[in-house]
């Protein structure tokens, strides 16, 4: 009986989380002579500790992916990325939905606005979770 009762809970368990929603911002990097000048570092810095700010590890995942690195050649591809592109990845039910938000990460990169690129940033998650 105890085995029985262990199972099921497992079971349970397995089907709860598979329904649970999971969200990653995957951060993609080149090895370029403005990143090894930090101008990338900076900026996935700066989206890093956003994001950390507003949520806990267990609720989103931040991930850098090196372009260059051939394990990453079919994340790359599947994304079309180039440098500094950023996407978040909502996985509910088994379903994927991709969301790009390189263009506000282009915007900042050059105006600096850190008030208003966190507020879009904490958005555009928000709305991609919907």
């Amino acid at each position: 009986m105890k085995k029985l009762f262990i199972l099921f809970s497992i079971a349970l368990f397995a089907g709860l989380n598979a329904n649970a929603q999971k969200i990653e911002v995957l951060y993609f990097k080149a090895d370029l002579a403005c990143c090894r000048a930090r101008a990338c570092d900076n900026l996935e810095k700066d989206v890093q500790s956003m994001i950390g700010a507003a949520y806990k590890a267990d609720d989103l995942k931040f991930t850098t992916v090196q372009i260059s690195d051939e394990a990453n050649n079919a994340l790359v591809e599947k994304h079309n990325a180039r440098s500094q592109t950023v996407v978040i990845v909502t996985t509910h039910r088994r379903k994927e939905t991709v969301t790009d938000i390189s263009d506000i990460v282009r915007i900042y990169s050059r105006n600096r606005d850190k008030t208003n690129f966190e507020k879009e940033l904490l958005a555009r998650i928000s709305n991609a979770t919907k």
